[in-house]
């Protein structure tokens, strides 16, 4: 006949915490905010847990915001020239970054994700990603811009914008940049 010490379970070990994935700040400017044709990966990712919205930021310092071919936004990496940009700040995991760099084309010379300061609404400085137009093409963006940019990707900038799928299948991206850079702007 057991003891009454003998009805006693003994509690079960704690599960170990697992660490939470280490998260990057990647701010946002184009496509991929709130309300534009990609922000469906990031509401995707959001529902995985491998991202999640910061806040409204602007560059800390002033950069190109520009509209290459089909109205597709490219933030240039030359700082002081352009606008101080508007955008979205993500915190995001290893697992997310790597489906925004393939988004992004950054394994095809697309874009390029590079460091970049922010402000915060509440005028908190962080560092955070970007992923900016890949240098090898950057400067001819800015140049067939006439050096102007914008200092946010708005619906009014975004008009005329052409999803991946509607666009010319025949030229790769990067033909699709040389052909709009080597092109008059109108």
């Amino acid at each position: 006949m057991g003891t009454a010490g003998d009805a006693e379970q003994a509690a079960p070990a704690p599960e170990p915490k697992r660490a939470a994935a280490p998260r990057t700040l990647v701010f946002t400017y184009g496509t991929l905010k709130r309300g534009f044709s990609n922000h469906g990966l990031l509401q995707d990712l959001a529902r995985d847990g491998d991202a999640s919205f910061v806040g409204a930021a602007t560059t800390a310092p002033r950069l190109p915001l520009v509209c290459g071919p089909y109205r597709v936004p490219f933030l240039l990496n030359l700082p002081g020239s352009g606008h101080r940009v508007s955008g979205e700040l993500y915190a995001v995991t290893p697992r997310g970054l790597e489906r925004l760099d393939e988004l992004e084309g950054v394994s095809r010379a697309h874009y390029e994700r590079l460091p970049i300061s922010v402000l915060l609404a509440e005028g908190a400085q962080v560092d955070a990603v970007a992923y900016y137009a890949h240098r090898s093409y950057a400067d001819d963006l800015w140049a067939r811009s006439g050096e102007k940019g914008y200092p946010e990707y708005s619906p009014a900038v975004a008009d005329g914008y052409i999803r991946r799928k509607d666009r010319p299948q025949q030229l790769t991206f990067l033909e699709q940049i040389r052909v709009f850079v080597s092109s008059q702007s109108s």
